[in-house]
């Protein structure tokens, strides 16, 4: 039985190419957008195969990733007793999509908290830690020395960090530190 032809790639899927990328495909949300990274050398129907593919893994993350703002704003609470005991409690925590540089932000005078639903397909360390982030700001609306120590009391803040800056640099984005 032959293989059936992949199905045409939907028009909201971008695919970018690389000479430097030799065995990896990756895809990640973009708003509406999907965003498909891929070696240069692959041919047509592979790409298909892979765009396929690639969809298909970002439904099942974002099918067993999706939290509710309910279940976010549970989050930071745990968040802030464990590592900020001193930062008041949020008023709201809540996904939104209208962030493009950011991948988090906090209003300290009502004390809400807003995150990127970029991070909706990213791993729970990494939520957490752009959570303790905003956290942070509920106290010290600044990025100075004393809300990096304590961003820095989450126990992945580097690790995250890291991760940030590459999902950043991998996709091209120009991204706010937050």
């Amino acid at each position: 039985m032959a293989d059936s032809p992949p199905r045409p790639i939907p028009p909201y899927v971008d695919i970018r190419r690389s000479k430097r990328r030799k065995r990896t495909v990756s895809a990640y949300r973009d708003g509406e957008r999907v965003v498909v990274l891929m070696p240069d050398r692959l041919s047509a129907a592979e790409e298909a195969r892979w765009v396929e593919t690639m969809l298909a893994r970002l439904e099942k993350q974002r099918s067993r990733s999706r939290v509710s703002d309910e279940k976010l704003l549970a989050r930071a609470h745990e968040l802030a007793c464990r590592h900020l005991p001193e930062v008041p409690e949020p008023a709201s925590v809540r996904w939104v999509s209208n962030q493009n540089r950011r991948w988090g932000s906090c209003t300290p005078a009502d004390r809400s908290i807003r995150l990127s639903t970029r991070l909706q397909s990213m791993p729970a360390w990494v939520v957490d830690y752009v959570l303790v982030h905003e956290l942070a700001h509920l106290v010290e609306p600044a990025h100075n020395a004393h809300f990096w120590s304590l961003v820095h009391r989450y126990p992945k803040a580097e690790r995250a960090e890291g991760y940030l800056e590459g999902v950043s640099a991998a996709a091209s984005l120009d991204f706010e530190d937050f």
